[in-house]
């Protein structure tokens, strides 16, 4: 049989067939001996000792079309950034550093503002403004009234999709409103692999519809991107290369450049000015801690 890790714990993997069924697996120790550890999200064959029991063994691991460092998951098609419109009013530095920590590891961004029920349409066009010229597609819904839901449940469906967002901004509620039967997988995989009894968080994905799945991370207050040169900062800010021509140095950086197309296109209102003063707090960041 093929299936999914959906979770990770004490040495058993907790692998769901795509459709209705959990099984706790172990690991062959040929995994040992390759030096492959198996990962949240990873596609495998698996071996039904018991269907009763619902106990197997994982067979072999597929390959991965991807892998996270954080979160420690396989095979992630997307991440769903959420935040709200208004109440909390979105942190943009927050939102630009979680894009270049996607970006680094190769993972597609789709970004939906919430709670669009509590704010103008001038909120959102702003918004709009900023990211859809960056290369994103921005959703905006309200989980109060149902605005929006249903292009979003089309985004996520036969997808494997973390979602992520600073918390108060209704990551739970999207989530039970995309698949209202998510709450009650949620509990009977919860009863399965005995959730509570383990402090520490880890990574786990919630099947909520057919090959189709959500892992909902945490909420952060803070990320700080590491392993990077100051230098590689501005790839990772895609709406510059449009204008990295008019630049007079090559490799030009556009911070202390006297001629530079990203500092025009900014003073002219060609790109974002939100954008580039996150860009320039990143970068200097970056550049304090190579030199401590």
């Amino acid at each position: 049989m093929t299936g999914k890790i959906i979770k990770g714990i004490a040495g058993f993997y907790y692998v769901h067939n795509g459709v209705d069924s959990i099984y706790e697996c172990k690991a062959k120790g040929i995994f040992r001996n390759r030096n492959v550890k198996p990962l949240v999200g990873d596609d495998v064959e698996f071996t039904v000792l018991d269907e009763n029991e619902k106990k197997g063994n994982i067979d072999e691991i597929l390959p991965r079309r991807n892998a996270l460092i954080r979160p420690a998951v396989a095979n992630v098609d997307q991440a769903l950034i959420l935040f709200s419109v208004t109440q909390p009013e979105p942190n943009l530095n927050l939102l630009d550093r979680f894009l270049v920590m996607m970006s680094v590891q190769n993972v597609p961004v789709n970004l939906c503002f919430n709670k669009v029920d509590l704010a103008n349409g001038e909120k959102q066009q702003v918004l709009k403004d900023i990211y859809e010229p960056a290369g994103y597609s921005v959703y905006f819904t309200s989980t109060y009234d149902n605005q929006g839901i249903e292009e979003v449940k089309q985004l996520v469906t036969g997808r494997t999709t973390v979602l992520a967002g600073p918390s108060g901004v209704g990551k739970s509620s999207l989530t039970n409103l995309l698949y209202p039967q998510a709450e009650m997988e949620t509990a009977k995989i919860s009863k399965k692999i005995q959730r509570g009894k383990h402090t520490t968080r880890h990574s786990e994905l919630f099947g909520i519809g057919n090959n189709t799945y959500m892992m909902d991370t945490p909420g952060f207050s803070s990320i700080y991107i590491e392993d990077m040169e100051c230098r590689d900062l501005k790839d990772y800010f895609p709406e510059f290369g449009d204008y990295e021509d008019e630049c007079k140095f090559l490799g030009c950086v556009h911070i202390g450049e006297t001629v530079c197309g990203v500092k025009t296109a900014v003073e002219q209102g060609n790109l974002s000015e939100s954008r580039y003063e996150n860009y320039k707090l990143l970068y200097q960041e970056l550049k304090d801690k190579r030199r401590y």
